[in-house]
């Protein structure tokens, strides 16, 4: 087992501000790795190992950068104690994944000696966490007969719900969805939980998936569902609300012509394509609740193992994704930037104020 094989040019540039970022590498077992950790001022990193066939190694490495990041904002503002970070592994997780090679993406998580917690992601499971702690003792998101929180896509769907009725709190007087039509990108594991969350609450739901097997999931629960052929179809259905829960770089250029809804809100990470998207959200009187405040739920889900899980403690925090959603529309407002600009400052405000303490050095 080897660790770093060849560090891609430029890392020193994109990653500026990040303490640390580790390339892993096992030839037996065919494992190519990347651990990113974002910050560590607020406590240790965590963040989920994302299993997923990069088309380069520079790929890899803007994902694990980009996320790691988004994670230690997420735990900053979701009131956490931890920091950011996140791993991606290159490959396809259905030829790929094997026990040896979960366990040996294992003991290079336990080399960094508790700097980074991990968890599952997309291309991951519980089950595969629970492979991983056969040789690592810091990773969460394990599976309920180990103990752990289970499927973390249950929480992750309530928090941008939550979110979703701050933002329709600001946008139409009430924190409610009903009477409004809302179009769901994506019902994997998070976005069918959000649609069950959408219909109960009384919402007009329009749905689209790559994958029909996903699609044919929700309209056996939910018969009446809309579903549009893809993406382009959906930003034309009439929306109110438009949430992207696929892969990021979801709100782009090319589709804000397109874009009719009053609020995007969605559980995607990185939903922002490059810089400035958020202000031409604006600037088209779109309201946007910036994904890493909305989606916390799923990192506050498996934050909670730290302390013993307990559904019901994880799902009470979760609820006041409401409260901090809101929180960062009025800072919004009163300082006349995007939310997601209002967002950023809340969470390095919390990281600057409370990780100085940590200058004062305790036994």
């Amino acid at each position: 087992m080897t660790s770093t094989e060849h560090v891609p040019a430029g890392v020193f540039e994109r990653a500026t501000r990040h303490e640390q970022v580790v390339f892993c590498h096992d030839e037996p077992t065919g494992l190519r790795a990347i651990i990113a950790v974002y910050s560590t001022a607020l406590g240790p990193a965590l963040g989920g190992t994302r299993f997923f066939p990069y088309a380069t190694e520079q790929a890899a490495l803007d994902d694990a950068l980009n996320l790691s990041r988004a994670m230690a904002y997420k735990a900053a503002l979701a009131g956490l104690d931890l920091g950011g970070g996140k791993a991606v592994v290159i490959g396809d997780p259905a030829r790929h994944k094997t026990e040896a090679l979960l366990r040996a993406y294992g003991r290079f998580v336990q080399s960094l000696n508790g700097r980074y917690y991990t968890a599952c992601d997309v291309g991951t499971t519980s089950e595969d966490m629970d492979q991983v702690a056969r040789e690592c003792a810091f990773v969460t998101g394990r599976t309920v007969a180990h103990g752990g929180a289970g499927d973390s896509s249950v929480l992750t769907a309530y928090g941008v719900f939550e979110g979703m009725r701050a933002a329709a709190e600001v946008t139409w007087g009430a924190p409610t969805l009903r009477g409004r039509t809302v179009g769901v990108a994506g019902v994997g594991k998070v976005g069918r939980h959000l649609v069950s969350h959408l219909v109960e609450d009384g919402a007009t739901v329009v749905v689209t998936d790559v994958d029909p097997v996903a699609v044919a999931t929700v309209l056996a629960e939910h018969s009446d569902v809309r579903v549009a052929e893809d993406v382009d179809a959906l930003l034309g259905a009439g929306l109110d609300v438009y949430a992207p829960c696929a892969l990021g770089g979801a709100l782009h250029d090319a589709m804000l012509d397109r874009l009719r809804a009053k609020v995007v809100c969605g559980a995607a990470n990185n939903q922002l394509a490059h810089p400035g998207i958020e202000k031409e959200l604006q600037d088209r009187g779109v309201l946007y609740a910036p994904d890493y405040v909305v989606n916390a739920g799923g990192l506050i889900q498996v934050a909670d193992e730290l302390e013993g899980f307990s559904f019901s403690r994880a799902k009470q925090r979760a609820a006041a994704i409401f409260e901090t959603t809101s929180r960062v529309f009025a800072l919004a407002r009163a300082e006349a930037v995007p939310p997601a600009v209002a967002a950023d400052r809340l969470a390095e405000r919390r990281m600057t104020d409370v990780g100085r303490l940590r200058s004062l050095w305790l036994p």
